[in-house]
């Protein structure tokens, strides 16, 4: 298996960077999960040696721009999301930060499955749908809003789960949902308890409680291999490194599992 990272807010040295993520997902299905905030996931695949036209899915893992936007680029592919990822929504101070497209243009443009369920894409890859809460301690407030000036919670947020001989391999867009709540819920949805890798952005802003609990429960589970970056800030980043000594990944990254 192995994860192309087309899209990522830092770069290594002849990639381009920009705010966002792409994984360009080889295993069982070639699968382009997220697709950044513009068209940079494609010119990064080019340098990569990537060919985006072999791809058999678009997964979206939520609606946000800087994980939608650059499916403007894309056409007559099968995409795989939530159905609330074309909602439309804000920060607090109205800044739009949703998609550029509704579901209707979204329906013209691709064959869209939606999926609030967990969706099998084959026997060991499956897109989780809703993800529900079951870590008390993750997303229990947040900075959204919805068109009405209601909270935001993005319910939609979700992420892929490979079954492999390894144990499980997690891949997040931004975790919105709560990183534990999600290898909770591929564990309850596999039926397998081994986490061999979670690869992504985890949300977790800096040196604070919520980042010492996430820290402290993934410690129990003895997972091989951990690799955030994105969304995940750099005093988050230098607490996982301490704990984990893992290095976050970069647009023109290469993780082989």
């Amino acid at each position: 298996m192995k994860i192309n990272v087309l899209v990522d807010n830092h770069a290594s040295r002849d990639y381009s960077s920009e705010w966002g993520l792409s994984f360009f997902i080889e295993s069982s299905k070639k699968i382009l999960f997220d697709f950044g905030s513009s068209n940079m996931f494609m010119e990064n695949a080019k340098k990569l040696g990537v060919d985006i036209s072999s791809l058999d899915y678009l997964v979206l893992s939520h609606g946000h721009w800087d994980h939608g936007n650059g499916l403007e680029y894309m056409t007559n592919k099968k995409l795989i999301c939530h159905p609330d990822v074309f909602i439309k929504r804000y920060r607090k101070n109205r800044e739009y930060i949703g998609l550029p497209f509704s579901i209707k243009e979204a329906e013209k443009r691709f064959d869209l499955i939606l999926s609030r369920g967990p969706f099998k894409i084959d026997e060991n890859i499956v897109f989780l749908g809703q993800i529900p809460k079951i870590v008390e301690f993750e997303s229990k407030d947040t900075n959204f809003i919805k068109e009405d000036g209601s909270k935001d919670f993005v319910m939609d947020d979700s992420a892929l789960v490979f079954n492999t001989k390894k144990g499980l391999v997690i891949i997040t867009g931004c975790a919105h949902s709560g990183i534990c709540n999600i290898i909770e819920y591929s564990r309850q949805i596999t039926g397998v308890s081994k986490i061999y890798a979670v690869i992504g952005g985890f949300h977790l802003k800096g040196n604070d409680e919520l980042t010492t609990k996430t820290i402290n429960y993934l410690k129990k589970l003895d997972i091989d291999i951990i690799r955030t970056s994105h969304c995940t800030k750099f005093d988050a980043l230098v607490e996982f490194y301490n704990v984990f000594k893992c290095k976050p990944f970069a647009s023109g990254s290469i993780i082989e599992l």
